[in-house]
Order: structure tokens, then C-alpha cells, then sequence
């Protein structure tokens, strides 16, 4: 695997390069790489990598401009000693994230995800990034201290409670989103995720039955809610056309 460590500080990039070749020692870094405009210029003369680590603040701006300025098509694990990136992390070919001080094991970690992910998608892991549009596929949500990136058809509803958004998948796992309702309808695929009211969007298949109630619809959930959902009167011939298609 030929990788480019994109990294202004020496220690860390050398202590980078030494815990990849006592994990893998076929692991080649091609290029060590200090600023955007180094590495915007090395990208345009050479052939792209099958992976890079990318510190995310350097020298002269954030790395973030060097995916701006040329798009590309491998896989990118961002190092950093800041969480406030991760959000805008995914929006480039980020297949993982890993908070300074790096660990041997947390490096392993990231090195098993791409492995997997490769097996699985057949030597490509970008088709899983190609499957996701920008605007409708993976949503941060935080469980305590982590950050979980899940994808559209592991949600099944997101729900506020006390001006709190949570989502839940299909697992039953729990976390909160940093976005309101309103945002979250935006970004989602309408044909797959309903706004069932002002405290519900639910996708399809988390809809396990629903029934008529005096006009209103009451729908129910899985995995199950313990309150009741209903969709509004107004709303129930929208909704009756969205769950029929």
C-alpha cells in the first residue's frame, strides 16, 4: 500500500511513519508532505496514493483546501488534536479520525477499518465512499464522548425531546444530532424519510404499521417508541402517498 503523510510537525510525522511500518512493514510512504501548497503541487506530478493521513492544521491553512483545490479519489484518514473538524471531515473522502496523541493502537484500528472495507467492496473502498451524495448520505451523531457517521439506511427515525435531537437506528442505539429537525429534513432523501410531525422523521422501513385515529394517523415505530406518534390531519394524505410508493 503506498500512503502520503501530510504533516508540518517532524516528530509527529516521524513517530507516524515508524508505528505504520511496525504494524505493516509493505506499507510504502511515498511522499511526507508539510502545507497545502506543497501538497497541492505534489498531487498534480505524481500518481494518487491508496491512502493518506492528514493533519488537518498546517502550515499555511487548514488541509481542507487542498480537497477544495483538487478533488480526489482515494481514501483520507484526517489526524488532529481537535474534534471540532469531524463533521467537516466526512465532506472528504474521510474514512476515519483519529485524535492526537496517536496511538499503535488506534493506527491498527484504522488500518483493520480500510482492510475490511476494501474486502468487502472488492479492492475499492471508495465505491463506499461514490455511493454516498453529498447532501443525503452519512449523519455524525454523538454517543458520549465519540462521534458515530452513520449511513441513511442504518437510521431508522430522529426525534427531538427538550430542544435535544436524537436519532435512533435500527440496532436501537440512541445519540444526539447537532442539528434541528428542520436542517436534518433538508439533507434527507424525501422518498426515503417522512417529517411525520414537528418532533418525528422516520424512514420507511422503520414504520412497522399504522392505523387511523380520528382523522390523524398513528404510526408505529420500530424500534418501538414508547410515546404515541401520530401524523397530523393535514398531513395524513402526504403521508398515506409517501408510504404507498
Amino acid at each position: 500500500m503506498n500512503v502520503i503523510i501530510i504533516e508540518d510537525e517532524l516528530p509527529a510525522r516521524a513517530k507516524l511513519i515508524s508505528m505504520l511500518q511496525t504494524i505493516d512493514p509493505s506499507i510504502r510512504v511515498v511522499a511526507e508532505l508539510g502545507s497545502v501548497k506543497e501538497t497541492s503541487e505534489w498531487l498534480s506530478k505524481h500518481i494518487e496514493p491508496d491512502l493518506a493521513f492528514v493533519d488537518i492544521q498546517l502550515s499555511d491553512d487548514h488541509s481542507f483546501e487542498i480537497f477544495r483545490k483538487h478533488p480526489v479519489k482515494f481514501p483520507v484518514i484526517f489526524t488532529t488534536a481537535y474534534d471540532k473538524y469531524i463533521l467537516e471531515s466526512f465532506e472528504f473522502n474521510s474514512i476515519d479520525y483519529l485524535l492526537k496523541p496517536i496511538t499503535e493502537e488506534k493506527l491498527k484500528r484504522s488500518l483493520d477499518k480500510i482492510q475490511k472495507l476494501e474486502h468487502f467492496f472488492q479492492g475499492n473502498v471508495l465505491k463506499l465512499i461514490q455511493q454516498q451524495s453529498p447532501a443525503k448520505g452519512r449523519i455524525v451523531a454523538r454517543k458520549g464522548t465519540e462521534f458515530v457517521a452513520l449511513n441513511a439506511d442504518e437510521i431508522a427515525y430522529f426525534f427531538s425531546d427538550h430542544k435535544i435531537v436524537f436519532v435512533r437506528d435500527f440496532q436501537g442505539r440512541q445519540m444526539i444530532v447537532d442539528k434541528n429537525l428542520g436542517e436534518l429534513e433538508n439533507e434527507l432523501d424525501p422518498k426515503t424519510f417522512f417529517r411525520v410531525n414537528r418532533k418525528f422523521i422516520t424512514h420507511q422501513k422503520a414504520i412497522d404499521r399504522f392505523k387511523p385515529d380520528n382523522g390523524k394517523i398513528q404510526i408505529f415505530l420500530k424500534p418501538e417508541m414508547k410515546e404515541e406518534v401520530h401524523v397530523s390531519k393535514e398531513t395524513a394524505p402526504e403521508f398515506r402517498r409517501w408510504i404507498g410508493q
